[in-house]
């Protein structure tokens, strides 16, 4: 487990490079205005809403003394709250909308490292609205599971010292389903519905790694939100390649790095 972590942690090598040589940017300006606007979307909304969260909560204090402190706390919790969900909503819909962009930078990428690949790895030709389906019932699933196991942690997370656990827990279990997406991209040619499920669990460690720069690269501000999809698909593509190829035992050629 420890060892795929850190191949998906290191798959962000030398990205920059291969998004530059193969001139991806391109690909990559609707999904950073997406990214963007999304990311501040959440911040206003946690930043407008937070006075009203608080209020509300404050109503469950019914004494006067210390009225004021508790209303201030809810308040701040009210945003963290806010924030948090955002958070989880932030990857799914914003991988969700690029995904018409992000899925042929992916193809790219396989058609440069391995041009072989096409005729013996499994593919598969499907329409827009095949596709289109089978990224909504990923998102869906996705979304329920993140949202079923994170809630309970997040208030787990209040309990003294023991909440330090179910927080890095939480973070965790964001990175895995971040890192899930991402690796979708290049699954969604390939695979079928449940197979890429099977496969990125068979490979969790490797969506984890991927998973974790993501989320780390949103606590930058701005610029975070803006490159995370380049860095985070180009990364994913190259490392969920590598280990089809291996699945499929096949001999092709590695790319230099």
């Amino acid at each position: 487990m420890f060892k795929n972590i850190l191949k998906g942690l290191t798959s962000y090598q030398d990205s920059l490079k291969l998004i530059n040589e193969l001139k991806l940017w391109k690909f990559f300006l609707v999904p950073m205005a997406i990214s963007f606007l999304f990311g501040m979307a959440i911040f206003f909304a946690a930043y407008g809403l937070s006075e009203y969260l608080g209020r509300f909560f404050a109503k469950a204090w019914i004494w006067e003394w210390g009225k004021e402190t508790f209303t201030n706390i809810a308040t701040g919790l009210g945003g963290l709250v806010i924030l948090f969900l955002g958070f989880i909503l932030y990857k799914h819909v914003v991988m969700a909308l690029s995904a018409p962009f992000m899925s042929p930078v992916s193809e790219r990428i396989e058609e440069h490292l391995y041009p072989q690949a096409r005729n013996q790895v499994p593919y598969r030709d499907t329409t827009n609205m095949e596709q289109l389906w089978r990224g909504l019932r990923i998102t869906l699933r996705n979304i329920t599971y993140e949202l079923t196991l994170t809630i309970p942690l997040l208030l787990l997370s209040f309990i003294p010292v023991a909440g330090i656990f179910f927080t890095i827990l939480a973070f965790v279990i964001q990175a895995y389903y971040a890192g899930f997406g991402n690796i979708d991209y290049t699954l969604e040619r390939h695979l079928k519905y449940k197979d890429s499920i099977h496969f990125v669990k068979r490979h969790r460690g490797i969506a984890i790694g991927i998973g974790i720069v993501f989320m780390g690269m949103l606590f930058i501000p701005v610029i975070g939100v803006i490159l995370v999809l380049p860095f985070s698909v180009t990364a994913a593509s190259r490392v969920t390649l590598e280990e089809m190829i291996k699945e499929e035992n096949l001999n092709l050629p590695h790319p230099d790095r």
